[in-house]
């Protein structure tokens, strides 16, 4: 693992962040809060739709709007808010402090300029130099993300090359100003399985080698158990669970967490059926009061249906947004109680 310290890098508080629609406000992101400190990599883990991307959206400030726009909380980089930022302050920030690698390189790239065009020109735009200099950075880069003919590849187009290349590409190009936070959003999604070790272990090397904190958006958990130091799980646009890696996986509290650990396949065990966790993430905005995972859990009582559900912290650090949680730290109370 890398250099991290616990000097929080970037802090998210309280964020939410709305689409405004003809049927009114829905909030994707609720209340949603974290940090990630210098040089370390934290992962966010949920199924599809329950507000990963949008929150690293609001962070990089590009929120579609309209119909989207933060409508409260923080989002702290180095003590400076950047909900509050300009937009011509984000395009100094975007891409030279707080990088992101997005899901599918080939809507990521221009299609009519070659890999070299597209790499130089954020180089320039961000360093200030000279055309040689930003070719020679630029070639420098796709070398270190592991890409052959690297003088080569800069004058092919897009199209020209494979998903992982175009994949290494989009992190080259992420990388190449050193920047302090590097977000990657699903980035092994439409990769083959030897790809999607390689870009992780990149990854891993460019965290350890520059201390580049990483903010890995996944609903992989085997790819969190490889490469995080901490877990942050949402579930429809809350975090209903936070803590170190191996606490989690040991000793998963929340049920969303606990089914999300059980649907990973092992191999060292024939299964007729893999698991599953019946139903799906509710729609944004449709759960007004409860626990929004009341609907899907097999541990639901009244309370979870008409209480919202905390996010209660034990001395570990472990969080937790679950009422279960409360009621074993009260029959733990009443237990010690009776032998006292």
């Amino acid at each position: 693992m890398s250099s991290s310290s616990n000097t929080p890098l970037l802090k998210v508080e309280n964020l939410r962040t709305s689409f405004f629609t003809d049927d009114g406000e829905i909030p994707a992101v609720d209340n949603v809060s974290f940090h990630i400190n210098e040089g370390e990599i934290l992962g966010v883990v949920g199924e599809s739709g329950c507000g990963k991307s949008v929150t690293s959206l609001s962070i990089m400030g590009l929120v579609p709007s309209p119909p989207g726009r933060v409508v409260g909380g923080s989002i702290l980089y180095d003590d400076e808010d950047l909900t509050r930022a300009t937009e011509k302050r984000m395009r100094t920030i975007r891409g030279n402090e707080i990088a992101m690698i997005f899901q599918e390189p080939m809507t990521s790239l221009n299609p009519v300029f070659t890999i070299g065009d597209q790499l130089t020109e954020v180089i320039r735009l961000h360093k200030k130099v000279g055309k040689k200099e930003a070719n020679e950075r630029a070639i420098e880069m796709m070398k270190l993300v592991g890409l052959p003919r690297a003088e080569e590849l800069l004058r092919n187009y897009p199209h020209q090359l494979s998903g992982g290349m175009r994949q290494r590409v989009m992190i080259a190009m992420a990388m190449v100003c050193d920047p302090k936070v590097l977000i990657a959003d699903e980035p092994t999604t439409a990769l083959d399985v030897t790809i999607q070790a390689q870009i992780l272990k990149l990854m891993r090397k460019l965290n350890q080698e520059l201390n580049t904190a990483v903010l890995l958006i996944t609903h992989d958990l085997g790819v969190v158990a490889e490469t995080c130091e901490r877990i942050v799980v949402m579930y429809s646009g809350k975090v209903v669970e936070e803590g170190r890696v191996e606490e989690i996986f040991k000793n998963p509290q929340h049920p969303y967490t606990k089914g999300l650990i059980q649907s990973v396949p092992d191999m060292r065990y024939k299964q007729s059926r893999l698991y599953s966790i019946p139903g799906s993430v509710p729609k944004p905005g449709s759960i007004r009061e409860g626990c929004r995972f009341a609907a899907r859990c097999e541990h639901a009582f009244d309370r979870c249906v008409s209480e919202t559900p905390d996010l209660y912290e034990t001395e570990s650090g472990h969080k937790t947004r679950c009422f279960l949680y409360t009621e074993r730290e009260e029959e733990a109370y009443d237990r010690n109680s009776i032998k006292g």
